[in-house]
């Protein structure tokens, strides 16, 4: 640690207090809520953390403060009371029973300083943050909102939550947090959600266009499944500013390139790396896939304060040796490809090959970035001011690399990933500039 302390951190123990529930204040609408198919295939429970604290203000009150705000946020974000059940189509769909959000207040043993380095994921530490359901098997025995307050030694605390993907993606999540914060701080909501799900319906027949290969087997020809029998390793790597620039020059020192953002390039830099460092056979197929915004690219758009998932999928698919053998640029070029296809047209195929097919995308020699660096998690405030750390408690799967935004102003880009302990030695090598 930082700051002249010991390296070791003290061992984080939290003492969890009994669950409660916490029902909307005011009576809400009952009966079933639509889930569209952008909702169906994400359904995983997200982890975050969010520490608060402030010098005018100790953490006496804060759990009652966090429940009052929640029970009157969940009026207007009124299916987070409810419970995940499957439709007779056989898809998730929400029960409004109104039953509430799963509230559990806890104390840890010491100050919010000595849990070491909170801002990369730390299941074992942080994950004691955030409560569990004990004895839970799926995401059915789980309700999709369940947020734990942590009191902290120093005056601190820490909001530790688990909502599950089918109910918003991280834009909508962060419309919900900031509106639970602005709640908390007596002022009314400045986004209020847009609760309608089935503008994102399926046409009816479905009508799919596209080839859609994020849902495209692979065949493991370089045999990466024996590698990850290894000890998985978990580590991030911090691009500042500088790098990124340099990044985007690299990208374009060949020329096949003209123009390229910090994302672009630095997917396709890791892309390359990983694949290389998995010894990726030169003609296995390998596939990126990442999340696009569709707010503004569904035609007419979607209304502000969408409650829902708005991401579509998009992809990259090719050989290893595509990326590997030649210079970043190539990657690049795929990875602007793969941006560009979210047009309307294609959204709407998506929507409506899910329907026909009811396909997961597949995820073997698969890289999946996930975007955090552009959420405005930093800004949630509950009276406390803006939390002095926020970000994720682990990645969802081993596929999954997350870029979060870091340092000052918030202009670095920490990529977080997983990958076997031999294969990682690789990567580390390969992200040197």
């Amino acid at each position: 640690m930082e700051n002249g302390k010991s390296n070791v951190a003290i061992e984080l123990i939290v003492k969890q207090g009994e669950p409660t529930l916490v029902p909307p204040a005011e009576e809400t609408e009952k009966g079933q809520y639509y889930l569209s198919n952008l909702d169906q295939n994400i359904a995983v429970p997200v982890r975050t953390i969010y520490c608060f604290k402030s010098e005018e203000k100790g953490n006496e009150n804060a759990a009652e403060v966090m429940k009052e705000a929640l029970s009157k946020v969940l009026v207007h974000y009124y299916p987070l009371a409810g419970r995940l059940t499957i439709s007779q189509e056989m898809k998730l769909i929400v029960n409004c029973s109104g039953e509430g959000a799963v509230f559990v207040e806890a104390e840890a043993n010491c100050a919010i300083e000595d849990i070491g380095d909170n801002t990369k994921p730390d299941p074992v530490t942080l994950g004691k943050l955030v409560y569990d359901i004990p004895g839970a098997k799926n995401i059915l025995e789980m309700p999709p909102l369940i947020a734990q307050v942590t009191k902290f030694q120093c005056g601190g605390f820490v909001l530790g939550l688990c909502m599950n993907h089918c109910m918003f993606d991280g834009i909508g999540a962060m419309e919900f947090v900031n509106s639970w914060g602005e709640t908390a701080r007596g002022i009314p909501i400045k986004v209020p959600p847009f609760l309608d799900r089935s503008i994102l319906k399926a046409r009816n027949p479905p009508k799919p266009e596209f080839t859609h290969n994020e849902f495209a087997e692979i065949e493991d020809i370089s045999d990466s499944s024996k590698l990850y029998q290894e000890e998985m390793m978990y580590k991030s790597f911090c691009f500042d500013p500088d790098k990124l620039e340099q990044l985007k020059a690299k990208a374009k020192e060949d020329g096949n390139v003209t123009k390229c953002t910090t994302f672009e390039a630095l997917s396709a830099f890791v892309w390359k790396a990983r694949t290389q460092a998995l010894q990726m056979k030169p003609d296995q197929k390998t596939k990126l896939l990442f999340a696009v915004d569709g707010r503004s690219r569904f035609d007419p758009s979607i209304p502000q304060g969408y409650f829902g998932n708005a991401i579509v999928l998009t992809n990259a698919l090719c050989h290893a040796s595509e990326i590997v053998e030649h210079p970043l640029s190539a990657a690049v070029k795929l990875v602007q490809q793969a941006v560009k296809m979210v047009t309307d047209s294609y959204m709407r195929s998506a929507i409506d090959y899910f329907e026909a097919t009811r396909a997961r995308p597949s995820l073997t020699a698969t890289l999946i970035i996930t975007t955090w660096s552009k959420l405005s998690f930093h800004t949630t405030d509950f009276g406390w001011g803006e939390p002095v750390v926020s970000g994720p408690v682990a990645l969802p799967e081993r596929e999954v690399s997350l870029f979060l935004s870091h340092g000052k102003e918030r202009r670095s880009i920490n990529v977080l990933l997983g990958l076997p302990a031999s294969a990682m030695k690789t990567f580390e090598e390969l992200m040197e500039i």
